[in-house]
């Protein structure tokens, strides 16, 4: 398999080369050169045996000639101690919750994936600097998956006073290898400067820079993994054999073109619903035809206040640029603040569920189809935002106790760097790790 970017499909890379350039010389996202297909059966028999079972299996088809499978099992059974679930909420109602690793965040799923891929191909001793940008979730994700990972520095851009606590904690707080930089601007910003500095090549090849944003394909394809086995839990636990609808939260639009490339590698899905907050550009392009990429709003969904999303691209190149036919596969939903804390409240007061409010997003969505005919994702816990759920619910709705793990960090002294949004800042940063 060799991989290609969005742009200059004409010029094909290695893994290394595409996981170590980040993004590619011409400023595109790598893609895979082709799309393997996936056998249903195989996929059913895998994951009843485990979700690592199925990452193997799904991992090899990408990344099988330049990696021997002992390797990725070996790896992946390390990464991989969490599993998706599916919950059901109410009676016809269900979510694939993806919160139950290290940092109760999807994004454990593809930032522990690529940590450890890294680890196999990063054999030349050569040092590493992993740079990201993050609305949220995707800085405590990356710094969970690398940390302690010889070889590798990770700096983490995330705006200033536009993250929880709880998130910002666990990026702040490990310390080692991990450097995190408070930046006094939105997500945008933070996005802006991390592109300035991949757009300079000869810099970023001179210090062995390269991203863990989903622009890397190593934190992307691996986001496709737990699609196929969304659909199974799905499969046995409605005994529905119809392709299911599935509701994606999105900000940066990474976990939604991972399940279009799902998708396109053959898993059974009705239509994909990109579930926005009131950062709403791909929802609108998809009602108007119009696409506005604009400066992000600040919400209550933190981790989807994106207002020119990256993988956008990927999208379009994953329905080869047709926009008639992305319209068949994705369809779009927004939802305002005030929306989003009654839909909190509204599933804890007709469910007992706790959500939250990403995935509130995706329940709103879920609903507006119909509710019965598939799933959406859950992409963190709540305990991450109870500063929302305060907003939403009575006091005695929320549970007063924190999961250890978060409680810990929240304990820890916060560590971080202050930096203005100006990304020739920044490459003066780089220069002195």
């Amino acid at each position: 398999m060799k991989y290609i970017s969005t742009r200059t499909p004409q010029k094909r890379y290695s893994l290394r080369e595409a996981a170590f350039l980040g993004l590619a010389p011409d400023g595109g996202l790598f893609m895979p050169e082709r799309f393997p297909a996936i056998v249903p059966e195989t996929v059913r028999e895998l994951s009843a045996e485990s979700y690592q079972a199925l990452a193997v299996h799904l991992a090899g088809l990408f990344f099988g000639d330049e990696l021997a499978p002992q390797e990725i099992a070996r790896a992946l059974d390390r990464a991989y101690d969490f599993a998706p679930r599916l919950a059901a909420v109410g009676d016809r109602l269900h979510t694939l919750e993806l919160f139950h690793g290290p940092t109760f965040a999807f994004k454990d799923f593809g930032a522990r994936f690529m940590g450890a891929m890294f680890g196999l191909l990063n054999d030349t001793g050569r040092e590493r600097v992993i740079l990201t940008a993050t609305s949220g979730d995707t800085g405590s994700a990356v710094a969970g998956g690398f940390y302690g990972i010889p070889g590798i520095k990770v700096v983490l851009l995330y705006p200033a006073g536009r993250v929880s606590p709880l998130q910002e904690s666990q990026m702040t707080t490990l310390g080692g290898n991990i450097f995190p930089l408070r930046v006094e601007g939105s997500f945008d910003d933070c996005q802006r400067m991390v592109k300035t500095v991949f757009a300079d090549g000869g810099f970023c090849r001179q210090r062995g820079i390269t991203s863990a944003n989903s622009i890397n394909l190593l934190r992307w394809i691996p986001q496709s993994f737990y699609y196929f086995y969304g659909w199974y839990l799905w499969r046995e636990a409605t005994g529905s054999t119809e392709p299911p609808v599935i509701v994606v939260p999105s900000g940066n639009y990474g976990n939604l073109s991972a399940g279009m490339l799902a998708a396109r590698m053959g898993l059974p899905v009705g239509r994909f619903v990109a579930a926005s907050n009131a950062n709403d550009v791909v929802p609108e392009f998809l009602r108007m035809g119009d696409y506005r990429p604009r400066p992000s709003v600040r919400t209550v969904a933190n981790a989807m206040d994106v207002g020119d999303p990256s993988n956008f691209e990927r999208m379009m190149a994953l329905c080869d640029a047709d926009v008639d036919r992305l319209r068949s596969v994705v369809a779009g939903f927004s939802a305002s603040d005030d929306r989003i804390r009654e839909a909190i409240a509204e599933m804890r007061r007709e469910y007992g569920y706790l959500s939250d409010p990403h995935s509130a997003v995706g329940y709103l969505a879920m609903q507006a189809c119909g509710g019965s005919g598939g799933f959406w994702l859950s992409t963190a816990h709540e305990a991450k935002f109870r500063e929302v759920l305060r907003e939403a619910l009575p006091a005695d709705a929320i549970p007063a106790e924190l999961p250890p793990a978060l409680a810990e960090r929240l304990s820890l002294p916060r560590k971080y760097e202050p930096l203005a949004a100006d990304a020739g800042l920044l490459k003066e940063y780089l220069t002195t790790l």
